[in-house]
């Protein structure tokens, strides 16, 4: 993919400080950090490498990443690395996707308690599943499946959500056999949407006393108040979308690149900054999935960007069931053999498989590997033209 023309770095380098100087009353270092590393990001700022190549004498420079889970350069080599590693627990079984999401008049709670409320939300969703997944009615079986955390939509608002990829199927109790689905769209999505809602209410509700409620939510610190609030929440139904199976393992990684270390807005969405004014491209879910284009105030911008930053160390790609942490080494070999009847599909050309070695950056001119022939700090970077010469073999 070329190299967009306008990055988020650039509008956070050109705006950036008059932003931090209007939002003082509520900017975080948490905050100010993403910004700082978004806008140092392959910079001298941040060091790197001179490489030079032995054949040609061709020289680059190599400024370091941020590695910052916000930056939108930073996530592409993230994402590789954790999709190779996730492609030996692949099973040879369909997949389905099911996305949880909580209403818009919960958003302002989210964003006072995120960690305790994301958490919330991971653990209502996943126990819904595995709960109604064992049900003998539905399918009577131990599933395993990865949960992601998005808390965007297209237009940059705040729209929590989690986004569950989950093998076809799933052990039977007694783990002696594999149970195939009875249903194509895995489970009732009526049943998945109330139980997930009375779940994550009821959750709220003992989590009450450790809320952070303030400025237009001190009201909800009476305990009337917010038994008030919990019950317009019964009011609608809560949304759980189903996607169709996308197949099997062999297009497993391909899809989960799409969701598993997306950031708020890539800079490939980016069409222009002028005048102040951001634009950008984005899908209108509400009408057919159009493709449109939005402007808005550079400042609204930086404030709808870092409405997604999460909390330190918080965990945004999770496991559960046979996938979980703690069991995987023992049951998910134990699901591979009780499937090995079926034969797994050789990757195709457009999945993803696991990438050669990287031995290091290659010429632009003859394709040789390029070696390292100085590391620098920010202080110590003086830039020089490139050899046209080829290197002394002495």
């Amino acid at each position: 993919m070329n190299r967009p023309h306008l990055e988020v770095a650039d509008i956070i380098r050109a705006q950036g400080e008059r932003f931090l100087a209007s939002n003082r009353s509520w900017i975080h270092w948490a905050h100010q950090k993403v910004l700082r590393a978004i806008a140092h990001c392959r910079t001298a700022v941040l060091g790197g490498h001179r490489h030079q190549c032995p054949s040609c004498g061709h020289c680059a420079v190599v400024f370091h990443s941020c590695r910052n889970r916000h930056c939108p350069k930073c996530q592409v080599a993230a994402r590789h690395r954790w999709l190779t590693a996730r492609q030996k627990e692949l099973l040879a079984v369909g997949y389905f996707h099911v996305v949880f999401t909580l209403p818009h008049q919960l958003s302002p709670l989210l964003l006072q308690n995120k960690k305790l409320l994301y958490d919330l939300l991971f653990r209502a969703s996943a126990e819904t599943l595995l709960e109604i997944a064992l049900d003998p009615k539905h399918l009577g079986a131990e599933i395993g499946f990865l949960s992601v955390l998005h808390t965007w939509g297209q237009n940059l608002r705040h729209h929590p959500h989690i986004h569950c990829v989950i093998p076809a199927g799933g052990l039977s109790p007694d783990h002696r056999r594999w149970i195939h689905p009875r249903y194509h769209f895995f489970l009732p999505r009526h049943v998945l949407s109330r139980v997930f809602r009375g779940k994550f209410v009821a959750d709220l509700k003992r989590s009450h006393p450790q809320l952070t409620l303030s400025g237009a939510l001190q009201p909800l610190r009476q305990d009337q108040a917010f038994a008030s609030f919990l019950r317009t929440l019964f009011r609608q139904n809560w949304v759980v979308y189903l996607k169709p199976p996308f197949g099997g393992p062999q297009h497993v990684l391909r899809y989960l690149a799409g969701y598993t270390h997306r950031v708020a807005i890539s800079n490939h969405r980016l069409v222009a900054f002028d005048n102040d004014q951001v634009t950008f491209r984005y899908k209108d879910y509400a009408h057919g999935n159009k493709k449109r284009i939005m402007t808005l105030p550079s400042q609204e911008f930086l404030r709808r960007f870092l409405l997604h930053v999460l909390p330190r160390g918080f965990v945004r790609i999770r496991f559960y069931g046979f996938l979980a942490n703690r069991r995987r080494a023992h049951l998910l070999p134990l699901c591979q053999q009780l499937l090995s009847h079926h034969s797994q599909p050789d990757p195709s050309p457009g999945t993803l498989s696991p990438a050669a070695p990287i031995t290091g950056l290659r010429c632009p001119h003859c394709a040789t590997v390029m070696l390292i022939v100085q590391t620098f700090s920010a202080s110590t970077f003086v830039p020089t033209a490139p050899r046209s010469t080829p290197l002394d073999s002495s």
